[in-house]
């Protein structure tokens, strides 16, 4: 695995998107190319020997992570839309949020039983888009591995979210605490 201070490409935003909250900025690590590069090193490396076949990416910023990993692992990639947004028969799942619902959509066929499937995404906050994309994978038949995300808010504690999904690993560059 690559040796990357990821924190240091990661910018604290302050008060935004409201007062009280600050905003992890990542898109300085996208536009540095050795450590987007170390990123996806890093993340397709620890997954490596475990065979997956497909990696799903929700939306929109697990794509940017999701779709270089995937290639990284000789796997496919899969996109976890909003609903509305893929053009075929879709499978869905609607999960909680703090206030209110949302909902994500794969296409029926993009998943198959005997898959081994690796959710990733870029920041993994309380855990329920993560914990509901798993829950989607395996209804659709195949065998989940894991998540893996730059950011982890563990201050949100979101290992105690994805545990309802399963025991499954979550795989972090940058744990917030």
């Amino acid at each position: 695995m690559a040796v990357f201070d990821y924190a240091s490409r990661i910018i604290d935003i302050p008060d935004y998107p409201e007062p009280g909250v600050i905003f992890k900025d990542i898109t300085p690590l996208f536009s540095d190319a050795r450590g987007m590069a170390a990123m996806i090193e890093d993340i397709a490396g620890h997954f490596a020997d475990q065979g997956i076949t497909k990696v799903v990416g929700p939306e929109a910023r697990g794509f940017m992570v999701g779709v270089p990993v995937a290639y990284k692992l000789g796997a496919g990639f899969i996109p976890a839309r909003k609903p509305g947004k893929l053009p075929r028969e879709t499978r869905s799942v609607t999960y909680e949020l703090e206030y209110g619902t949302d909902s994500l959509e794969i296409h029926v066929d993009a998943i198959q039983p005997g898959d081994k499937v690796l959710i990733v995404d870029d920041l993994v906050a309380t855990g329920g888009t993560a914990a509901a994309t798993a829950c989607l994978v395996q209804e659709m038949g195949a065998e989940f591995a894991g998540f893996a995300c730059i950011l982890e808010l563990s201050f949100l504690n979101p290992r105690k979210t994805l545990a309802e999904a399963g025991d499954h690993e979550l795989y972090s560059l940058i744990k917030v605490e």
